[in-house]
């Protein structure tokens, strides 16, 4: 199964920061020419992101947005950071998922005037619908709202500004402004299958109150707004990257299936015959068994049965580790408390499950030693 990378851009530290502090033990991922990204999962997920720092301007976020995709071949490029505000109706906090990326400096310079030659990028329909899905399913801080955005090379502070008065005459529909999205619109435009999307918390409102609003820290919470949307965007774009290998995987399956060998399982003290016109190919007929009474032997079977799903190229080595990793704190929860914690340890294998839903014959048996503990709780 593909297990791609989400790459993740940031242009400032802070921004940076609170992306990685939601990953699981990130490595160092070294570009030949010298930029660093860091690989991780999600903390409980399964989703893997690649983060990188980008820096201020659209000019770089185009190039290691084009080199992170060259390199990673990833599921989606997302693009996280702050940006000012240009309507009023918009709080400090609130998150833009931009619907197009203006590049406002384009033009060309006449006797009579500069005149607009604007550059427009829209969203993919796939990437703004899951956006839009993610935004109406979870709960946040502040608002999120999906609209234009303008990208130049300047920091805006000021209503009055030649700027300012630019926007407001050529792009009065852009939400909010920045320095990085058209580079990174730019990079989707040269890969047309892959989803980007930019990803914008309001730190200031660009009407000349920058300062007292960095000073009153509204920068660090609207990057934690950001990339808490961004960290579930994330995962629904992996969950359903997921869904698409299954179904080509099941739909493989499914045109060999006559090919292939009939399996007739039975399970505790049941018995089954074949009863077909024809059979193709082998017949095996054998018991499944479900988990024992026994909590602790119920996990160590199942441990057992995790390891031979990841010796047959089922579960990948990160998923295993981190399945068997549960599963030694569900017994340590079940050998060290007394009574025994059978909260944590229903906690535990919760995640196990999540793991492993993958392999459904897995999660099955997940789910009936999870039965089995609320059985006896």
């Amino acid at each position: 199964m593909n297990d791609s990378p989400i790459v993740v851009l940031t242009a400032l530290d802070v921004e940076y920061e609170a992306v990685r502090e939601k990953l699981d033990a990130p490595q160092v991922h070294r570009h030949p020419q010298g930029t660093r990204f860091e690989v991780g999962r999600l903390t409980g997920s399964k989703c893997r992101i690649a983060l990188a720092l980008v820096g201020k301007g659209n000019q770089s976020a185009a190039v290691l947005a084009e080199r992170a995709i060259a390199e990673f071949s990833p599921v989606a490029l997302l693009f996280v950071g702050v940006a000012g505000a240009l309507h009023t109706h918009i709080a400090l906090g609130d998150v833009v998922v931009a619907t197009h990326v203006y590049a406002f400096h384009g033009g060309t310079s006449e006797d009579d005037g500069f005149k607009s030659r604007p550059r427009v990028w829209e969203a993919s329909h796939g990437a703004d619908q899951l956006a839009r899905h993610v935004a109406r399913i979870r709960a946040w801080t502040g608002e999120v709202h999906f609209g234009p955005i303008a990208a130049g090379e300047v920091v805006l502070n000021s209503t009055v500004s030649a700027y300012a008065r630019w926007i407001r005459q050529h792009y009065n529909d852009a939400l909010a402004i920045e320095m990085e999205g058209a580079g990174v619109a730019q990079a989707a435009h040269l890969n047309k299958s892959l989803p980007v999307v930019v990803v914008r918390g309001i730190s200031d409102r660009a009407d000349g109150t920058k300062q007292t609003t960095d000073r009153e820290q509204w920068q660090a919470r609207a990057v934690a707004n950001a990339a808490a949307f961004t960290v579930a965007l994330a995962e629904n774009l992996a969950s359903e990257e997921r869904d698409r290998a299954r179904s080509k995987t099941n739909g493989a399956k499914g045109n060999t299936e006559m090919n292939g060998t009939t399996r007739n399982v039975a399970k505790d003290n049941a018995r089954v015959g074949v009863q077909a016109g024809q059979v193709y190919g082998g017949i095996h007929v054998s018991n499944d068994r479900t988990a024992p009474a026994d909590p602790t032997k119920a996990i160590a079977g199942l441990a057992a049965r995790i390891q031979q799903a990841r010796t047959a190229g089922q579960l990948d080595e990160d998923t295993y580790q981190a399945a068997q990793a549960e599963l030694a704190a569900a017994n340590e929860a079940l050998l060290t408390t007394a009574p025994q914690d059978m909260g944590a340890v229903t906690l535990a294998l919760k995640k196990v499950r999540g793991l492993v839903a993958d392999v459904a014959i897995l999660a099955a048996e997940v789910g009936t030693i999870i039965a089995l503990l609320q059985g006896l709780s």
